[in-house]
């Protein structure tokens, strides 16, 4: 038994914590599950394709938009590529499908039969304003170049 006098607070806490992380990963790996099956797949393609038509325009309606149509926002004068304008509301018509009431525009008439059975995310947002670091951000989950990409984790 080594004499634990000597040792300073600092390095008493430090060697405990050690001890403490060896038996939380311990018990971890002990109650990992176990999988009765080989997995068939060798690889993953992710398919990302950049681009596409602005998601207000389909399955999320932003009354405030409408509201405020051709004001410039506080905070609008940001250093990006081109000026900010003001705001641009949706042209397009938003009606309620299905049971759940799914907002659905104009432009997808066929779509909205099945309104019940989408799953249409309105929750994602980014502190930048710019595309390429958005992307990263999306893809990464940061917007630190040279990190694999989900794809990679898959």
């Amino acid at each position: 038994m080594p004499d634990l006098s000597a040792l300073s607070r600092r390095e008493l806490l430090s060697r405990m914590g050690g001890g403490l992380g060896a038996l939380g990963l311990a018990s971890t790996l002990h109650a990992a599950p176990r999988t009765n099956f080989v997995p068939k797949a060798k690889r993953v393609i992710q398919l990302f394709m950049n681009g596409g038509p602005f998601g207000p325009d389909f399955f999320d309606p932003k009354p405030g938009l409408t509201k405020y149509a051709g004001q410039k926002p506080e905070g609008a004068d940001l250093r990006t590529e081109r000026p900010t304008g003001g705001l641009l509301a949706s042209p397009y018509a938003f009606s309620k499908h299905g049971q759940s009431g799914l907002e659905i525009s104009e432009l997808l008439p066929n779509l909205a039969q099945h309104a019940d059975e989408l799953c249409v995310l309105r929750s994602c947002h980014t502190d930048n304003p710019n595309h390429g670091p958005a992307l990263l951000l999306m893809n990464n989950g940061t917007m630190t170049e040279r990190v694999p990409s989900m794809g990679s984790w898959l």
